[in-house]
């Protein structure tokens, strides 16, 4: 804002002190009681799609989850360089009470090229790969980023997207959530893809959870 005309120089500069340093304050208390506002709003949220029924059968069932990332060369599964990842979505996966497979289960028993699978959509080779582990359900989570210059400052920017697919061992999708970071200029994306992942795992998992418990539920 504009602060001030001609004034003599010390009322002057009390005076543009004292109204733009109320202007900022107000700003600063305007931007807290919006975030405090989209907080709230987040947690209702959050507390509506938890609060669904979920048969105590179904929260029996175990559920693989398996984190790639889509390059130019194809689809990168190698599940232990996506341990953050993991933890975050699965720790939360447990916290509502639902079956889970470790990464080192996971690794132990499914070849990468069966990981490959689940994101190719090769359908045969997908339930051969969740019988082998036995695993009712196939969550998977997968990273892709796009490139591109920013129109005003003319420096390279990338966006990343952060995409939730829930399947049963046989293909039907029960739930399909998404995430995306705002752009930035750098290189770290599986960074940035964490940073996603931490802000918005809360909310993504508890969509999975309630389209999990009503949609899997009436099998």
């Amino acid at each position: 804002m504009r602060c001030a005309r001609l004034l003599p120089a010390v009322p002057y500069a009390l005076t543009l002190a004292l109204v733009c340093g109320s202007a900022q304050a107000f700003k600063f208390s305007e931007e807290e009681e919006k975030s405090r506002a989209e907080d709230q709003a987040r947690g209702q949220r959050i507390g509506q799609l938890v609060s669904t029924p979920c048969k105590q059968q179904l929260k029996n069932q175990k559920i693989m989850l398996v984190i790639a990332e889509r390059t130019s060369n194809g689809y990168n599964t190698t599940q232990s360089r996506y341990g953050p990842h993991f933890q975050a979505i699965n720790h939360r996966l447990r916290a509502l009470g639902l079956k889970t497979f470790t990464q080192e289960e996971i690794r132990a028993q499914i070849a990468q090229a069966e990981l490959e699978a689940h994101f190719r959509n090769d359908p045969d080779a997908a339930i051969n790969a969740s019988k082998k582990l036995g695993a009712n359900f196939i969550l998977r989570g997968l990273i892709t980023t796009q490139t591109g210059i920013n129109p005003v400052l003319k420096i390279n920017e990338v966006t990343v997207h952060m995409g939730f697919t829930l399947v049963s061992s046989g293909g039907k999708t029960i739930s399909s959530v998404a995430a995306k970071a705002d752009s930035y200029s750098g290189t770290d994306t599986l960074g940035m893809a964490l940073t996603l992942v931490n802000e918005e795992a809360d909310e993504v998992v508890a969509r999975l959870y309630n389209d999990y418990c009503r949609v899997a539920g009436k099998k």
